[in-house]
């Protein structure tokens, strides 16, 4: 009954947590001096880089996938059943993740320069939600996936309202909360219903069992169909995975917390977060409901086409730039949502296709990690100086500064799939083509419809950056924190419009069981 831990699977989520606990003994026996602020954002950023390097090493060993906490084989009845697997999706995630993080870090030590911000909280929060969101990935049970999330989701409640006396950060941290904690309920519900019905919280046993290759043990004799009862546990679970995604009915939260949060955290919940809820969603449909795609797969593209509707015809009506982002990231969540909807169905006699539809959606996330990123890089630049960080604050930014205005205009268009951010062009492309192949024509055009309708707000945006100027130039430095998460995502942007096959070679995967 004793299990054997292989500490190398696990060593980029014990690297962070191991880091978290530092920064906390750090921040306790540390003077509250400037220099102990960086030097805490130094040690998080090394936990990291860290982490990020133990994935880097799993990814080259090569070899077949690994795992640990695994069932005892004389109690797995001889099948392999374990809750941490680490394969070409875990790294794939986490490798996205923790780069993304590395920008969250840098965006972090421009933010906590003032000192408003209790500095070792916030590092020892945003690391804990970096563990959860480095194991989600890997989870191969209920029980780990939903732990997982809630470790993702619970420490940006904190991070959230971590900026004292401020009434727009704590409404978020309340709404971000109540939203959280409803979407939390709705799943497990469904969670209990899918474990009430198969008789284990395992992903490989559930598929097994909900696509007719195994009985579901003392719970239905084996000639016995499966109760209409799954078909209501797969239906919440889904919408449980749609609040975490901002998805369409369940995205009103998005546009007031990513406001209301201070910019690293809005960075944060626009990228990683979203991410994470991605990574449990394909685990929970792909790996464990593959069997039941009759009825997610039709819930799932309407899902999507109504999420990007909504995401873009908000977006053009704001006048706020964090706002704009925030709707713009919930039309791209339908955009990445889209291929979902055929991953299981064009997969029952070739894996193929499913392989290339989560191919395609897990391609468009790295893709637009580098594009919001960057806009959110700037985003926080301009916050500096204005409080109110409306679209109209960005006038002749590119004559005022230069490269952020640069910056800010390429990673716009860059999201509207215009030239030269071809970034944005190919990834909605990889998408495009799994739709078409997969046989949903109606939602084909549903997202060509919308593409078009992104580019008006993007244009807008764009051409109020080269517009003239109607106040003088902020004196104020950018900063090399600020600086070099800038370039980073930039730079990430400009690699991927040059080389788009390369996240095509990196994402030509699907999660095993």
């Amino acid at each position: 009954m004793i299990q054997q831990i292989d500490y190398f699977v696990i060593a980029p989520a014990l690297a962070l947590a191991l880091a978290a606990g530092l920064v906390l003994l750090l921040d306790a026996f540390l003077p509250a001096r400037p220099r102990t602020r960086t030097g805490l954002g130094l040690v998080t950023l090394a936990g990291v880089l860290l982490s990020l390097g133990f994935v880097v090493a799993q990814a080259v060993s090569g070899g077949s996938p690994r795992s640990t906490f695994c069932v005892p084989p004389n109690l797995a009845e001889g099948e392999q059943l374990c809750s941490y697997v680490t394969d070409g999706f875990t790294l794939a995630f986490a490798g996205l993740m923790l780069v993304a993080a590395v920008v969250i870090v840098l965006l972090s030590m421009t933010e906590l320069a003032g000192g408003a911000i209790p500095v070792g909280e916030w590092y020892f929060l945003l690391l804990c939600t970096l563990v959860g969101a480095v194991t989600l990935p890997a989870s191969r049970d209920l029980i780990m996936l939903v732990v997982a999330l809630e470790l993702v989701s619970l420490p940006v409640f904190a991070l959230t309202a971590m900026k004292r006396y401020d009434g727009r950060a704590s409404e978020a941290a309340v709404k971000l909360f109540v939203v959280s904690v409803v979407s939390t309920a709705v799943m497990l519900f469904g969670v209990s219903l899918l474990y009430g019905i198969s008789g284990t919280v395992f992903l490989s046993r559930l598929a097994a069992v909900f696509s007719g290759q195994a009985p579901a043990p003392g719970v239905l004799p084996p000639s016995q169909e499966l109760p209409a009862v799954v078909t209501v546990g797969v239906v919440l679970v889904v919408a449980g995975f749609a609040f975490k995604i901002a998805a369409v009915p369940f995205h009103s939260w998005a546009a007031d917390v990513y406001q209301g949060a201070p910019v690293p955290v809005a960075a944060l919940l626009s990228v990683i977060s979203k991410a994470a809820g991605f990574a449990g969603l394909i685990l929970i449909l792909v790996t464990g409901l593959a069997g039941q795609a009759a009825t997610w797969a039709p819930i799932v593209a309407i899902v999507a086409a109504l999420t990007m509707t909504a995401g873009n015809l908000l977006a053009m009506r704001q006048r706020s730039a964090v706002r704009l982002l925030a709707w713009s990231s919930v039309a791209q969540s339908g955009y990445i949502l889209a291929p979902l909807a055929l991953a299981a169905t064009t997969a029952r006699p070739d894996p193929a296709p499913a392989g290339g539809a989560i191919s395609a959606s897990i391609a468009y996330l790295v893709i637009y990690a580098a594009m919001n990123l960057g806009a959110f890089t700037v985003v926080m630049l301009v916050s500096r100086w204005s409080a109110r960080n409306e679209l109209d604050d960005y006038r002749g930014l590119v004559f005022r500064r230069p490269a952020a205005g640069i910056a800010l205009a390429f990673c716009l268009i860059c999201l509207a799939g215009l030239p030269p951010g071809l970034a944005g062009l190919f990834a909605k492309v990889f998408v495009f083509r799994e739709i078409v192949g997969g046989g949903y024509g109606w939602l084909a055009v549903v997202m060509a419809v919308n593409t078009v309708i992104g580019l008006y707000y993007y244009a807008i945006w764009t051409a109020r950056l080269f517009a003239p100027a109607t106040t003088p130039a902020p004196r104020r430095a950018t900063g090399p924190w600020l600086a070099m998460a800038m370039g980073l995502a930039v730079a990430a942007a400009v690699l991927f419009s040059i080389a788009p096959q390369l996240v095509l070679d990196l994402t030509t995967l699907s999660p095993s069981g």
